[in-house]
């Protein structure tokens, strides 16, 4: 299964409005989805725009859900994926660092 992070439409004609939902890539654009993430309101003023629940797409990212161009976008412009990046280069710093001090001292 496909694991996607994407915009959901909600709002009416001519006044757009999004839910940032994790769903299955199989599933219809504005069907079934696992979880709600945040909202994006794109006529509200800058300030109101966005909000994401930052932990649940810490999570979701790590798990491997993919993101959208758009979503994509805007998690970069709340800096979400620079936290992400962050998030796994110390993991993979954190895995490697054991294994070469344990051949460092091993060799000795």
């Amino acid at each position: 299964m496909a694991v996607k992070i994407r915009l959901a439409r909600v709002g009416r004609r001519k006044a757009p409005y999004y839910r940032i939902v994790v769903a299955d890539s199989r599933r219809a654009r504005d069907g079934r989805f696992i979880e709600i993430l945040g909202r994006y309101q794109p006529l509200q003023e800058e300030d109101n725009q966005l909000s994401v629940c930052e932990e649940r797409a810490l999570r979701w990212l790590g798990e491997g859900a993919i993101p959208s161009d758009t979503v994509r976008s805007i998690f970069r412009k709340l800096g979400i994926m620079r936290k992400f990046h962050e998030q796994r280069q110390s993991k993979k710093t954190a895995v490697t660092s054991p294994l070469a001090a344990v051949d460092g001292q091993g060799g000795a």
